[in-house]
């Protein structure tokens, strides 16, 4: 069975409503491993993100209930 961003963003919020933070090189390391490399590219700072399907998935399912900290790299729950 293929992944869908949808499933990569539920996967996303679980981790974080378990955990409280998902940082996003662990959450880029986990989602090349068990749901594929399409889910993530290499943005124009030369950095490894989600991909935009995955994010806007991921930002319909928590709504607004999730922040992203700049500075440490992480998602936390709000």
């Amino acid at each position: 069975m293929e992944a869908s961003a949808q499933q990569v963003a539920q996967w996303m919020v679980e981790e974080i409503r378990n955990k409280g933070t998902l940082h996003q090189a662990d959450a880029i390391a986990y989602v090349k491993a068990h749901f594929g490399d399409e889910f993530v590219f290499v943005n124009e700072n030369g950095n490894s993100s989600l991909s935009k399907d995955v994010k806007k998935a991921f930002r319909k399912l928590h709504g607004g209930r999730i922040a992203w900290d700049r500075d440490g790299f992480f998602w936390a729950w709000t």
